[in-house]
């Protein structure tokens, strides 16, 4: 084992491969700064050389952990001293964009905001969107299925994911690179891999579909007394605006408070509502759909529903109250913290967020627990700081957190993932015979389990 770095620098070059001593300054991921660990870094330029590693890999018995931006929250990108960390950070071609199909052909380390920005300059957008686009790759978002601020209009990843190209556990490159819409060819093998986390290949290559750019844009952020007008507001845009609403962020008064304090973010209406929305509707005339979206607002504001607005007039204030939505690092002052991500029907949104502060509040009586969600596809997250000192409270949070879905059919997971963190509260969200049939899965592809061991599964 110890010759598996001379062994992959034969195969790459001695420049693509870096020791353990060669990676140092390296850190985990963007919210562990704790130097990486690995045997060996390896930095593949394409699938071809992706399956060489994977292939030497598998003759040796080598376990593997893919890294694309690290940005992922659930810790699915660890690895140990005995690890080979393949990293795609060089595989950063935009091979095609396809004006007419509306496509665009990339590799896995394409950073999503520099897809976006791309497709831009041909009237295109990629509509996934969320908080860390300047850093996560379009193969991290196969892998995990990202989703973000868009899914209520565009849906998550895998609605976005034409074909792709991955490579095996053994080093077979399984290219499924369809470009069209309608693909009825036997099994959709693309599937097996969006969602996966790594662990049943790796994704190299990646063909996603292209929306046509919208020419309008009008946002607002809310102060709403209830969670009735939450959702009777969600309802209302969507009834009035159609398919042009395509963002309806909800903050919990707790959290605007939190982020809007002394020295933080600007607080753009009075801090005192119980909920605060950020929406954002998108449109193809500015001349319609700008007086449209007005009128839309009013209505809200004379049925009760909204409490008060504030329309930015310009993208600086329009980015300035994204940022009380997406930059929540005044929270992180408080440590620790715990950060969850999970779903649940909206109808059961209010009831299961006041149990699971009641049940943390009962452990921790200092406790914080700020809120905040996609609710409109049903994602919350919370972010739970326990305000004392004690052992294992990060998994007794856990357990106020994911119990109360069980009965609801939530699940523990809407959009980062499983990883490790999640992995011992699975069950909660999928039956056994779920579970046997993804080990079965698990061992078909990957019979040595040495890809992302221990992740998910």
């Amino acid at each position: 084992m110890n010759g598996i770095v001379a062994i992959l620098r034969d195969v790459l070059g001695a420049e693509q491969v870096l020791d353990a001593r060669a990676a140092e300054g390296r850190v985990s991921s963007y919210w562990d700064p704790s130097p990486l660990q690995a045997r060996a870094l390896v930095r593949p330029r394409s699938t071809a050389e992706v399956s060489k590693v994977l292939r030497v890999c598998h003759e040796h018995g080598q376990k593997i952990v893919t890294h694309g931006g690290l940005t992922g929250c659930v810790e699915g990108a660890t690895s140990d001293a005995d690890t080979v960390v393949l990293s795609l950070e060089r595989m950063q071609a935009i091979e095609d964009i396809d004006t007419v199909g509306r496509t665009a052909t990339v590799q896995a380390g394409v950073v999503l905001q520099r897809l976006q920005d791309a497709v831009r300059e041909h009237g295109l957008i990629f509509p996934v969107d969320l908080g860390a686009r300047g850093s996560c790759t379009i193969g991290g978002n196969v892998a995990t299925n990202a989703g973000g601020i868009n899914v209520i209009r565009y849906g998550m990843m895998r609605a976005r994911v034409l074909g792709l190209e991955a490579v095996l556990a053994d080093g077979t490159v399984l290219s499924s690179m369809n470009r069209m819409l309608k693909n009825n060819a036997g099994y959709d093998l693309k599937q097996l891999f969006i969602g996966s986390e790594g662990t049943l290949g790796v994704v190299t290559r990646v063909v996603v579909r292209l929306d046509e750019a919208t020419r309008s844009r009008n946002s607002a952020m809310v102060g709403l007394a209830s969670f009735d007008h939450v959702t009777g507001l969600l309802r209302h845009l969507q009834q009035s605006l159609g398919g042009n609403l395509s963002a309806f962020e909800v903050m919990w008064g707790d959290y605007f408070r939190d982020v809007t304090g002394a020295g933080f973010h600007r607080a753009p209406l009075a801090r005192e509502h119980a909920y605060y929305v950020m929406l954002e509707v998108e449109g193809a005339n500015v001349e319609i759909d700008t007086p449209q979206f007005m009128a839309v607002m009013e209505q809200a504001l004379d049925r009760g529903l909204v409490a008060d607005a504030v329309i930015p007039q310009s993208e600086t204030e329009r980015r300035a109250l994204w940022e009380i939505r997406e930059n929540f690092q005044p929270l992180y002052r408080r440590q620790p913290i715990f950060l969850y991500d999970v779903s649940l029907p909206i109808r059961e949104m209010e009831a299961y967020v006041a149990e699971v502060q009641a049940r943390l509040r009962k452990r921790w009586p200092e406790s914080r627990c700020d809120v905040i969600g996609h609710i409109g596809d049903g994602n919350l997250h919370f972010f739970v700081t326990p305000g004392c000192e004690g052992e294992h409270q990060h998994a007794q949070s856990d357990e106020d957190v994911y119990a109360p879905l069980k009965p609801i059919g939530g699940s523990v997971s809407a959009e980062h993932g499983i990883g490790t963190e999640k992995r011992p509260h699975l069950g909660i969200s999928r039956s056994a015979e779920e579970i046997a049939l993804m080990r079965t899965l698990k061992c078909t592809l990957d019979p040595k389990n040495l890809l992302n061991p221990g992740k998910v599964l």
